[in-house]
């Protein structure tokens, strides 16, 4: 494995390991504030594991289409991008329908991983605080 390959690893694993905290925040702090947390936990578990392997899968999806052909890698991607939308519509479904998980807490465990990223790279992105708080007059003029 190359050194671009371990950074991208390190990442994946290092934004589930964002997930897993802020399941566990979630529920806890669930468990202080609802009657009946169980349910809200169970969907938040059973959302953010679809979430995690979506993520893993889109990882995996990537790394093999950049090896294809532009034409074969696009029908690729878009295959699997299909499939992931149709395993969350699925995830929301049961969610729905079974009465022993809560809608709320599996689509807040479905969500929670794009914040995670989000939060992550804004975080991580000193030139993205640089440019928010540079002043129009800072910037060099194109005339």
């Amino acid at each position: 494995m190359n050194r671009e390959e371990n950074s991208l690893k390190s990442l994946e694993n290092r934004i589930l390991a964002f997930v897993l905290y802020a399941d566990i925040a979630l529920a806890i702090i669930s468990v202080l504030v609802m009657e009946e947390p169980l349910r809200f936990i169970l969907g938040l578990v059973f959302g953010s594991t679809i979430s995690a392997l979506n993520f893993k899968e889109l990882s995996v999806t990537l790394r093999r289409a950049v090896e294809m052909q532009p034409a074969r890698a696009q029908t690729f991607a878009t295959k699997k991008y299909f499939f992931r939308y149709i395993v969350t519509a699925v995830v929301i479904y049961i969610a729905i329908v079974a009465p022993y998980i809560n809608v709320i807490g599996t689509i807040v465990g479905l969500i929670l991983i794009k914040f995670i990223i989000l939060a992550t790279n804004l975080f991580n992105d000193k030139h993205y605080y640089k440019n928010i708080l540079k002043r129009k007059e800072d910037e060099p003029s194109g005339r």
